[in-house]
């Protein structure tokens, strides 16, 4: 077993379900104070830790130390995929999202004393459940000033290779009014459900658009997720609704974005249910171009949404890149691969300590 499956067996066998993150918060701040190259700071459950040895580029590294509710996965178990010769597997709750990042950014917080830039190793709470008890969110209205840096990098799983920024997110209902009447003599009434067929027509029409973002290529979505209305089989409908979610490319802010729409559905008030702004990933940055070099693959766009985008807001291009195989992610078979663990290290330690190559 290498050491880094050995670390985050040790690390997934602290159960830390969303909101009972304190004992592996401890943890990692008792094993990070006796590094003093680090200076630490504690907010709730969410550790920092930064060197600051006047480097002229700080980098903000960050994973979330919870996980989604255990399902009779642990105790984590390391595994062997007999169709693989280098298969060993980390098995249990937390293998990929994210602890195997969580090992791996702990590693290097303890290895690197002299890195080629300035690291702030963020270990926070509260990232699977809802925006408001975020520990990055919190620590980003609490203090600022600590987790500021020129490129930030979120340990999201992602098979150890990088995946730029992050698509952003809008929901919002659309509502249409009829009256009710007995379905025997519905010319009596108006059906709001048939008054929904205008909106569906606009969904089933439209043609998802390619954005290049940075070299990546991001792929927008207009989507209903859901329908509702009725109130009884004999009853024509007084109301109904569709709830539509638009993924949108980085290229568009918030505001842009429900601005577009808004464009769409000129004819209906939109009940927007919540935002979620995208995040450039600043692939054209020299600092992102030396970490897509060290890490020798090209990188991805990422589909879906991730606290990139609270880097964003805060002004620092951001990347998704972690061991572990995202569609794995809370799983009840939930697996990581060491190899990723090790490639994903060895990357790492590429870009921020050049001279020790792959060594750990």
């Amino acid at each position: 077993m290498t050491p880094l499956a050995q670390l985050l067996i040790e690390i997934m066998d602290i159960e830390s379900v969303s909101g009972n993150e304190k004992e592996l918060a401890d943890w990692v701040e008792q094993r990070l104070s006796a590094f003093s190259h680090l200076t630490l700071h504690r907010d709730g459950d969410a550790i920092v830790a930064r060197t600051d040895l006047g480097r002229a580029e700080r980098v903000v590294i960050a994973g979330h130390l919870d996980t989604v509710p255990v399902a009779e996965n642990l105790p984590a178990k390391l595994l062997h995929d007999d169709d693989d010769p280098d298969g060993d597997l980390v098995w249990g709750r937390g293998a990929v999202d994210m602890k195997g990042g969580v090992a791996v950014m702990l590693t290097l917080a303890e290895e690197l004393s002299e890195p080629t830039r300035d690291i702030t190793w963020i270990f926070y709470d509260n990232e699977e459940v809802e925006s408001t008890k975020n520990g990055l969110g919190r620590l980003a209205n609490n203090v600022p000033e600590l987790i500021q840096g020129d490129f930030a990098i979120l340990m999201e799983p992602t098979s150890a290779l990088i995946e730029g920024g992050c698509q952003g997110t809008i929901r919002v209902d659309i509502e249409t009014k009829g009256t009710a009447a007995h379905s025997a003599r519905a010319w009596m009434g108006h059906n709001a459900i048939h008054d929904l067929a205008p909106i569906l027509k606009v969904l089933a029409e439209y043609q998802p658009q390619d954005i290049e973002v940075d070299g990546l290529l991001y792929r927008e979505g207009l989507n209903a997720t859901g329908i509702t209305g009725g109130m009884a089989s004999n009853v024509i409908p007084p109301s109904a609704s569709v709830h539509v979610n638009y993924r949108y490319a980085p290229d568009k802010s918030s505001v842009e974005a429900l601005t577009k729409l808004q464009e769409w559905f000129d004819d209906y008030q939109l009940q927007v249910a919540d935002v979620s702004p995208a995040a450039r990933p600043g692939l054209d940055l020299p600092l992102a171009k030396e970490f897509v070099d060290a890490i020798g693959e090209a990188p991805r766009p990422k589909y879906g949404w991730t606290d990139v985008a609270r880097f964003s807001e805060l002004g620092i291009p951001a990347v998704n890149y972690g061991p572990g195989n995202p569609s794995l992610a809370h799983r009840d078979d939930e697996a990581c691969r060491v190899s990723e663990l090790d490639a994903c290290a060895a990357g790492l330690r590429r870009w921020l300590n050049p001279e020790r190559g792959d060594q750990a």
